[in-house]
């Protein structure tokens, strides 16, 4: 197939941006969406006269959320459950314009072209996203702490988030509500995350609003976006979670 990108070109964080259009052609069906864009960058390459076009990957596997693109108007394409690195030219059509941008979200500053700096996500898990664990002595037995298995398959769900930002680059608060609620969510049904579980929920919601993300509205489109499906039923335990700590907080 023949295509028009309409790519957004930005050579740096503080420089003006913009859409630029590329052609590429005899593109096939089976192709993956970075695949064609390594097409074009070969084509970019080969010319010498245009840099190629920036943009994250990592695994193509659809594990580690790195490929994050804003494509047509939607986070990681016009499929659904899926990563960018995961679709396929098939869901184009010949001669279609396709748009592709950043994450637009002002705690994910562009660093060039297509990718985005997420520290910011970096920074809640580093707020409270974690356990304390003994490192020392005869590690326990696997099977020796009895977890309820709707609470295990639960908190597996919320532990499948990959932290790619489409919850971001889908509300229209650029709120991080799931992702923040999903790892909050995970620790919270796991008797290993009770012993902190007052500070965690408060340290990341703090690191959350600190860092700029909007609130949450209830509009659901992170749950219609996010490539792992994960449920906005996460937010409202992370709500509980935080209410309750506010409750159960020692006087000062």
């Amino acid at each position: 197939m023949d295509l028009t990108l309409k790519i957004w070109r930005q050579a740096s964080a503080g420089a003006k941006g913009q859409f630029v259009n590329y052609q590429v052609k005899n593109i096939s069906a089976e192709a993956s969406f970075l695949e064609m864009l390594d097409i074009l960058n070969e084509e970019l390459v080969m010319k010498g006269n245009e840099e190629p076009v920036a943009f994250d990957h990592d695994c193509r596997e659809g594990i580690c959320g790195a490929c994050s693109l804003y494509i047509n108007g939607r986070p990681h394409g016009p499929d659904r459950g899926i990563t960018t690195c995961q679709m396929h030219m098939r869901n184009f059509k010949d001669g279609e314009t396709i748009v592709i941008e950043p994450w637009r979200a002002k705690p994910f500053p562009v660093i060039k072209d297509l990718m985005v700096d997420r520290t910011a996500f970096d920074e809640i898990i580093q707020a409270g996203g974690y356990v304390s664990v003994r490192t020392g002595g005869t590690l326990p037995d696997a099977n020796a702490l009895p977890i309820p298995k709707a609470a295990s398959d639960e908190a597996m769900d919320a532990a499948s988030c990959i932290g790619c930002g489409a919850c971001v680059a889908a509300c229209k608060n650029a709120s991080a509500m799931l992702f923040v609620s999903a790892k909050v969510s995970q620790l919270a049904l796991l008797p290993q995350g009770k012993l902190e579980a007052r500070e965690r929920v408060q340290n990341m919601v703090k690191k959350m609003d600190e860092l700029g993300f909007g609130n949450c509205t209830n509009t659901y489109a992170c749950e219609a976006e996010c490539p792992k499906e994960i449920s906005v039923t996460h937010i409202a335990r992370m709500n509980r979670e935080y209410l309750s700590a506010k409750i159960t907080a020692p006087q000062k």
